[in-house]
């Protein structure tokens, strides 16, 4: 059921926010189409990005899906993230996969491909509901599917990034395109004098810490505001906020890939923000584009076991043939090299506020997590000199 794509492969890309998907796809050779999201600021990112794509502004008012070759979609999370609302696949936000699932249902046709991302946390929130429901959804239309866990880390980027990528297929086998490749997860590695990233909007429940790389970022936070993590160089004491400009790099983008918003109010930066924390890793989305993009050998499926009828699903798994089995590969398909997270940061840092530093460094010492007394001490010192 293998074969190659057309010679100028399409991609219709819905819930695009800025474009990551399809960025990705467009480095591998694909031509981007159609483009639908519902926020204007994006949509303004999205016109800016791909000149040459219809831009479309609410998934709900498409008659038909347009022929393509490709279909993206990084549905909404709110419903389904972790620190979201957690209303599930019924929620308002996360519910609008529905839309999708209609308008493949009506199209008889291709697409192609299909390419679904969300948060992990989708595995296993109302007992694996979202996965169940849209994979089934898809197998009552015959497709073919498979799904994986992917940390971004894996294509080389400093962001510790988790993300479910779910590829679907009427005409080709989707298990070798995402399953094939794995090389395992790396050894975890000891902070030494690495540069590491945390929430400084968090401190009751969790860090977030990441060592040589900085959390996921993330378009909001327990404070319910959108906000950049903070990072700890142990090596001059300094604590600091990378740059908007260093976030669009941390998700693959070139810098200034939203910097249709020039104004440079405290609004703007919040929407930037906003924006580059719910968008979709330009490189892991890349990988992906070539995998689909050429034929691949036959898939050997090895260490499956069937999924559970109740209950959370695995990180990876897949449906083929009418059989269901989780699949035993890592969150790592690659291992590119590994870029430190210091070096990386291109732009001026913005040190963390003494307010900020003193309300998270309280939230840490009332709490009952475990922290590096050293990066406590930082934070002391680094609030007696912040203004």
């Amino acid at each position: 059921m293998s074969g190659e794509l057309a010679s100028r492969p399409t991609v219709v890309g819905l819930f695009a926010g800025v474009g990551g998907l399809e960025a990705g796809f467009h480095e591998a050779g694909f031509e981007t189409s159609l483009l639908c999201e519902i926020d204007s600021t994006a949509r303004q990112v999205l016109q800016t990005r791909f000149p040459g794509a219809a831009i479309e502004s609410d998934v709900r008012a498409l008659a038909r899906l347009p022929a393509c070759t490709v279909l993206t979609a990084g549905f909404p999370c709110q419903d389904l993230s972790q620190v979201g609302r957690r209303q599930g696949i019924t929620g308002p936000n996360s519910g609008l996969i529905g839309v999708l699932l209609g308008l493949l249902k009506d199209r008889k046709v291709g697409p192609e491909w299909v390419v679904i991302e969300n948060v992990p946390f989708m595995l296993n929130l109302h007992g694996g509901l979202a996965i169940r429901y849209i994979t089934s959804a898809l197998e009552s239309m015959g497709f073919a599917w498979a799904y994986r866990t992917v940390d971004a880390r894996a294509f080389g980027l400093p962001q510790r990034r988790r993300r479910v990528l779910l590829v679907a297929s009427r005409v080709h086998d989707p298990r070798p395109s995402l399953l094939a490749q794995d090389v395992g997860a790396p050894e975890t590695r000891s902070r030494g004098s690495h540069a590491c990233g945390f929430y400084w909007t968090e401190g009751n429940t969790g860090l977030g810490w990441a060592v040589n790389a900085v959390p996921p970022l993330k378009g909001g936070s327990a404070l319910h505001i959108p906000s950049p993590p903070a990072i700890w160089f142990p090596r001059s004491g300094l604590i600091a906020m990378p740059s908007i400009e260093d976030a669009e790099r941390l998700q693959g983008f070139d810098a200034d890939w939203t910097s249709v918003l020039q104004d440079g109010s405290r609004e703007s930066r919040g929407k930037r923000w906003r924006m580059v924390g719910n968008a979709v890793s330009v490189p892991m989305a890349t990988w992906l584009a070539g995998r689909l993009a050429r034929p691949l050998s036959k898939f050997q499926a090895s260490g499956e076991t069937s999924l559970p009828e109740t209950g959370s699903w695995p990180s990876a798994a897949w449906c083929y043939g009418r059989k269901r089995r989780a699949a035993d590969v890592s969150d790592w398909p690659v291992a590119m090299e590994q870029l430190h997270l210091a070096p990386f940061l291109k732009h001026p840092l913005q040190p963390l506020s003494k307010r900020a530093t003193n309300g998270f460094l309280s939230r840490l010492m009332r709490s009952t997590l475990n922290y590096d007394p050293q990066f406590a001490e930082a934070l002391a010192q680094h609030a007696k000199q912040a203004e």
